[in-house]
């Protein structure tokens, strides 16, 4: 719920009325009948509400639905629980990475799991790249077609997070399908090497920025560099806009942005996650599909080290706006900057 309104996640209830308060709405209940959609012709057993029953009825999927399971993360372990107990062959779950945490916590590598994307950060690599990949796979496991390996739950600390500091820690291990083309990867640091191409090459962007446009500037260490090359420290882990050379409004929410695209043509220039390749939908939820359209395709800038993209795999970009049209509108090549005069094309893919 709270990537669009620029919270770094929800984790606990004082951040979730917060997030309520400035205006989030729940995206995990679309996100996961997108995915259940993807189901026919097996046996589901689901939370009851929001939860489960109501994703479930949402897709046309009928389901078995639990009792007395409660809205919250100790509802989700109780669920988990209560599912391994009746000996299920997968557990879909739709959230972020506490919620991966809640589900790893109980069931360990005993029953494999699978992670429909609905959070903000989604730092392990329980995740399928999107939630109709997620339908996809977990009909492959129902039909007996998956292979499965362990992989690492991660989780941030949301408030170092907020404060700007990146402190991920390993939680634990899960058993996940096997599938790169359709599991995202876990979350990797910047390499070394690329750290003098990516300075001069955010020195050369500051000083190529039109007066009287905006600039609207991603999340991350590299797009951290850009900011402090304009003249401003910036939010790591937010969206911040630029005009003329200064920081015009930090840590940015969608409506923000909504409002700031309404006055102004817009650029934006955008990171890659590192490790998982994301462009869009992996903790810049507020460059929304109506952002997007905003700005224009033509008018996103890529940004990463060379050495970045040539540890992905597959060698490819991933955007998951929660909108299939302006998915496939991204879709295609792009070219991505990695020094000053260079740049490599790069396959987009919804």
């Amino acid at each position: 719920m709270g990537g669009r309104v620029g919270l770094k996640g929800t984790d606990g209830p004082e951040v979730l009325a917060r997030a309520r308060a400035l205006g989030a709405e729940p995206v995990s209940g679309l996100r996961a009948a997108r995915a259940l959609a993807e189901l026919r012709g097996v046996a589901v057993l689901a939370a009851p509400g929001a939860m489960g029953a109501e994703p479930c009825a949402a897709a046309g999927l009928a389901c078995a639905v639990l009792d007395g399971v409660t809205p919250d993360a100790q509802g989700t372990r109780e669920a988990a629980r209560a599912m391994e107990a009746a000996g299920v062959a997968l557990i879909l779950f739709a959230g972020g990475d506490g919620t991966a945490r809640d589900v790893a916590g109980v069931v360990g590598t005993r029953i494999p799991v699978l992670g429909i994307p609905t959070g903000v950060k989604m730092q392990s690599a329980v995740f399928a790249t999107s939630p109709a990949a997620a339908g996809r796979l977990a009909a492959r496991v129902m039909a007996g077609e998956a292979r499965f390996r362990e992989a690492e739950v991660m989780d941030l600390d949301e408030e170092a997070l907020r404060a700007g500091r990146v402190s991920p820690r390993l939680h634990g291990v899960a058993l996940v399908p096997e599938e790169r083309a359709l599991m995202q990867a876990g979350k990797a640091g910047a390499a070394v090497p690329d750290e003098a191409a990516l300075d001069a090459l955010a020195r050369r962007i500051a000083g190529e920025m039109q007066r009287g446009r905006l600039y609207v500037l991603g999340c991350g260490t590299t797009m951290r560099r850009i900011k402090r090359a304009i003249g401003f420290e910036g939010t790591l882990m937010g969206v911040d806009v630029a005009l003329d050379g200064r920081l015009l409004a930090a840590d940015v929410s969608e409506a923000q942005l909504l409002r700031l695209t309404e006055q102004a043509p817009a650029t934006a220039i955008l990171g890659v996650t590192g490790g998982q390749g994301f462009l869009l939908g992996r903790g810049n939820q507020q460059l929304s599909a109506a952002v997007l359209r905003r700005i224009g395709r033509e008018n996103l800038v890529v940004v990463a080290g060379a050495m970045k993209l040539a540890a992905l795999d597959p060698a490819c970009l991933h955007v998951d706006t929660g909108d299939a049209t302006m998915d496939a509108e991204l879709s295609g090549y792009i070219a991505v900057r990695t020094a000053p005069d260079r740049s490599a094309m790069i396959k987009v893919a919804a």
